[in-house]
């Protein structure tokens, strides 16, 4: 806040639900809005003193939003002016006064729906205030009012019932209010919603009789007593009783009329059901079976939504929830026999039956049911309901499976595992609405579909010669599982947690299809731009006698040359971007396999790299991703439809049928269904897994290897460029300095361009570098797994760069400790990363901050001397280069306390000096100490030719 500056506090309702407040001076403009924030907010704990308040733009004028709800707690308190320096317009002022009465009325219930409103097809309230308070009630104040009332009744369940059966009654709110039921008064109205209780003594129900004794279908008035509902007495449309011989009770003759007057109610919502010849009669004569089906399946619950009683046939329940089901028979001797394999396209043969209910029958007695031409028909003493839509939806099975044909060996699996989900969701009583098609399998099909639905059941497969490494058991299961897919042309995704080996799975899968299987075809591997010399080096490690190709760089193959250099490859790798670029090329040849990594690159399924990529042709297709859904369930359709095309139907079917569904109100039948249905073909593990028997603790070191982009790549070249323009003419101490320098402009440059221009925050940071991209790829999935991180780096300037990008990005808090750092604050960090108070000897933090899963540190400041157990992943972003240094930084969450494995990624620049200097180290690791001694002096004394080769820019590794 400006000293002595005062300001006034403007406000604004907006109908998306919010105030838009907003600050103004006299003299200086507008008020900052984090200033205005703070100066509202220090002291309102309801809204996490401000935290939850968000800063948006509106008409011009920089402010805040304020919820609806959240603004009743403030105008009912407001802060006092401070120093008077703080001023409320008038409007605002008046919303101050008007806020208690609104909460005193919201408290006591002292609210119900305006029924003029409603009448009209329009959705209000009213509030019972007192009188003094209905001057302030301006037309915002009333729609503030209208969306605090309809928050409160949503968690009310008694209210929020009555809300929506009103909303039912009135329907489509944009209705003419002439369609609207007529009521005689607002108590009928509110009565007949479930707002107000019934005074009445009995109520006036309607009752549906089956045809019997030669009569057809009819409609008979009832009067129910309340207080014992065994009590019904037959009236006539004037509520007099049809039996002249009964009597009503005394007390009820003053009620006759509104009994009467229901009767009228019903007639006016429900005009068929009116005599033609006495137009204020119910239909007395018969109803046709369509009548009688249009009343079962919408009148009565027209009648019931408005909270009246309607009695049906004690077997309408049941039957509305059969639904016809086909059921198909394995043909004796029709499938495979013993241990004889399954083509994908193998036709077997089937017997047909139908079945509604526990009723089975033929396809001749099903045609015949049909020539009835009836919804509702009686069939062997039952009555057998036949919706027009589930009929066509049986010719349209039968058209799309032609049973005179056979079903392939894919029809049977996916119909197999789509009946087991029927089932399990009608024992749920959660229809989905489709027809079901039942199979009777034989055993030994039996025992296939159980090999698919549990990975025990699928037979281990031997790790081949070639694969220069060892697999766990649980990886040996991931390839097994792989070439079992395989064998029948499906495609799998294994989703596997991050650091579980998803890489040398699929590597030991593919030197088993070439060394076990003799596959010569060329296989495809799509993967991040950020990824690829990853992929490469390990390839060259666990499967150097593969013949792996990279597609990628400006003198890439392209046109009639691509098909035959790929040819003659066992695997070619390429990049998302490519597999679009140059989708024709990619599309010239048949790949054997077709593998994604990080697949969740495809999430988008209307994206021109996702169409591209369904579009290639492949015998098998797998998908390694560690996120098969990040934020929506379409992103695990698109990766499914790329690996087994139409299994989850087309994009809208799923989403209408699932994705809304649970997105909307996380439905666990629902979210069972999806599971049942992709368990098959997704085998997901994760490290906390008992199964999995890591044997922890443990540490395992990885590599992640990034590419430089265009820009970073420019700047590399300039600077070494000028660098030995320099070298030659410098003394030794001076060309020592230089050295140096160079080393750390680099060394930042391929953290990120800005670090290297100096760029002031907040700096431009997408898509310029990939190692930045990658870290927040990988923090943001370790942090979904709900474990913590380390992130060490050497530069103050990248910590704080990360501290920015992370924090905003992942939208949670991000620690940095670093030389500067406050011994006290530096213990606070630490107690609060770890989930203990501060020393006792310090002041614990004030504001009991919420956990922090992601600690950056500074290589100095926190490599030695620190616990931080909680941490199971540890990132070095920027390389010392002394093995000894970062195994001390990677120590301090890998020491005695540590209960869960640790991760360590070192990060190296592909094509880069980060890249040749791990090359050395790794060359001589155990010479390491001597070689490379402490820090990165020992670069400086390279000689000048030394020096070239160790910082010249490798172009295979520039992004184009």
């Amino acid at each position: 806040m400006i000293a002595n500056t005062s300001y006034t506090v403007h406000s604004r309702w907006i109908p998306s639900g919010s105030f838009f407040l907003w600050g103004s001076r006299k003299i200086g403009g507008m008020v900052d809005a984090f200033e205005l924030k703070q100066g509202l907010f220090a002291w309102h704990s309801p809204s996490f003193y401000g935290m939850t308040i968000d800063t948006d733009e509106f008409d011009g004028k920089e402010g805040i939003l304020l919820p609806a709800e959240l603004a009743l707690d403030f105008l009912s308190d407001p802060p006092c002016p401070v120093h008077g320096l703080m001023e409320w317009e008038p409007e605002l002022k008046e919303l101050m006064r008007l806020a208690p009465h609104i909460q005193e009325a919201l408290k006591h219930g002292r609210f119900m729906p305006d029924f003029a409103k409603w009448s009209k097809g329009e959705p209000g309230w009213k509030l019972e205030l007192p009188p003094e308070a209905l001057p302030l009630l301006s037309p915002s104040a009333k729609e503030w009012a209208d969306r605090l009332i309809a928050s409160r009744v949503q968690d009310q369940p008694e209210l929020r019932e009555a809300l929506s059966r009103l909303e039912r009654t009135y329907g489509r709110l944009g209705q003419e209010p002439s369609e609207a039921p007529v009521w005689r008064d607002e108590e009928d109205w509110l009565i007949a919603i479930g707002w107000k209780s019934d005074p009445r003594p009995f109520r006036t129900c309607l009752q549906l009789l089956e045809p019997e004794n030669g009569l057809g279908w009819r409609l008979q008035v009832l009067l129910q007593d309340r207080e014992d509902a065994a009590v019904l007495v037959p009236v006539d449309d004037r509520a007099v009783p049809v039996d002249e011989a009964a009597a009503l009770p005394e007390s009820w003759q003053a009620e006759l009329d509104r009994a009467a007057g229901d009767v009228q109610q019903w007639l006016r919502m429900l005009p068929s059901l009116r005599d033609k010849r006495e137009p204020d009669r119910l239909r007395r004569e018969e109803l046709t079976h369509d009548e009688a089906w249009e009343f079962l399946s919408q009148g009565s619950l027209r009648l019931a939504e408005a909270g009246f009683a309607v009695f049906l046939p004690a077997w309408w329940q049941r039957v509305r929830k059969l639904k016809p089901r086909m059921k198909a028979r394995l043909r004796s001797g029709a499938g495979p026999q013993g241990d004889s394999l399954l083509g994908l396209n193998q036709l077997m043969r089937f017997d047909w039956r139908f079945a509604v209910g526990d009723l089975e029958m033929t396809e001749d007695e099903f045609q015949e049911l049909l020539r009835h031409n009836q919804r509702l028909v009686r069939f062997r003493g039952q009555w057998v309901l036949l919706d027009p839509a589930q009929i066509a939806q049986i010719r349209e099975v039968m058209k799309r499976m032609k049973p005179s044909e056979g079903l392939t060996f894919r029809d049977i699996l996916e119909l197999h595992l789509k009946e087991t989900y029927a089932q399990k969701t009608e024992e749920d009583g959660a229809s989905d609405g489709d027809i079901r098609l039942e199979l009777e399998l034989t055993e030994h099909l039996q025992h296939l579909m159980a090999q698919f639905k549990q990975l025990e059941a699928i037979p281990l497969a031997e790790v081949p010669d070639s694969f220069q490494g060892s697999l766990r058991p649980y990886q040996r299961e991931g390839v097994s599982w792989m070439l079992f897919l395989r064998r029948f042309g499906l495609g799998g995704c294994l989703a596997d947690d991050m650091g579980l080996g998803k890489t040398i799975q699929w590597i030991s899968y593919l030197l088993t299809v070439k060394d076990q299987l003799h596959c010569t075809a060329p296989s495809l591997l799509i993967c991040p731009t950020s990824v690829l010399g990853n992929w490469q080096k390990e390839l060259r490690r666990f499967a150097p006698s593969l013949n792996v190709r990279l597609h990628y760089g400006p003198n890439r193959h392209k046109g009639e040359r691509f098909a035959s250099w790929a040819g003659n490859a066992d695997l070619v790798l390429t990049s998302y971007n490519l597999a679009h670029l140059d989708e024709e090329e990619l599309r010239s040849v048949t790949w054997d396999s077709i593998c994604l990594d990080e697949a969740q690159n495809i999430k988008n399924a209307h994206t021109k790299q996702s169409s591209s990529i369904r579009r290639l042709e492949g015998g098998h297709r797998m998908a390694l991703t560690g996120t098969p859904i990040e934020n929506r369930l379409t992103e695990l359709w698109s990766i499914f439809d790329f690996l087994n095309p139409g299994y989850l139907g087309s994009l809208r079917e799923f989403t209408g049928k699932f994705a809304h569904t649970i997105e909307r109100s996380s439905d666990p039948a629902a979210l069972q269904a999806v599971q049942s249905l992709i368990r098959p073909f997704l085998l997901r593990r994760v490290k906390k897994d008992p199964a999995i028997q890591l044997d922890l603790p443990d540490k395992y070191e990885s590599k992640t290897y990034v590419s430089l982009t265009a820009e970073q790549a420019s700047l590399y070249e300039n600077h070494i460029q000028e660098m030995f323009e320099r070298l030659n003419r410098l003394s030794a101490m001076e060309r020592r300095g230089l050295i140096l320098s160079s080393l750390t402009k680099l060394k930042q440059l391929c953290n990120h361009p800005a670090l290297l221009l100096k760029e002031p925050a907040p700096i431009q940071w997408e898509n310029r570098s990939n190692k930045v991209d990658r870290l927040l790829e990988m923090v943001g999935e370790l942090r979904q797994e709900g474990d913590r991180c380390l992130i060490f780096t050497q530069y103050i300037e990248t910590g704080k760069m990360l501290q920015s990008i992370l924090s905003s990005t992942l939208q949670e808090p991000v620690m940095f400790l670093h030389g500067g750092t406050p011994r006290m604050v530096r213990e606070q960090m630490i107690a609060r990363f770890q989930g203990y108070p501060a020393s006792e000897h310090e002041p614990a933090d004030t504001g009991n901050p919420e956990p922090c899963g992601i600690f950056l540190l500074s290589l100095k400041a926190g490599g030695t001397g620190l616990n931080l157990t909680a941490a199971n992943h540890v990132f070095h972003f920027d390389r010392w280069w002394n093995p000894a240094v970062e195994n001390q930084a990677t120590d301090r969450a890998f020491r005695i306390g540590q209960t869960r494995d640790v991760q360590v990624h070192k990060f190296v620049t592909l094509g880069t000096l980060e890249e040749r200097i791990d090359e050395m180290i790794e060359r001589k690791q155990s010479l390491s100490q001597q070689i490379v001694g402490s820090g990165e002096n020992w670069i400086t004394e390279l000689s000048t030719e030394e020096l070239e080769d160790l910082f010249r820019l490798r172009h295979d590794w520039i992004e184009v």
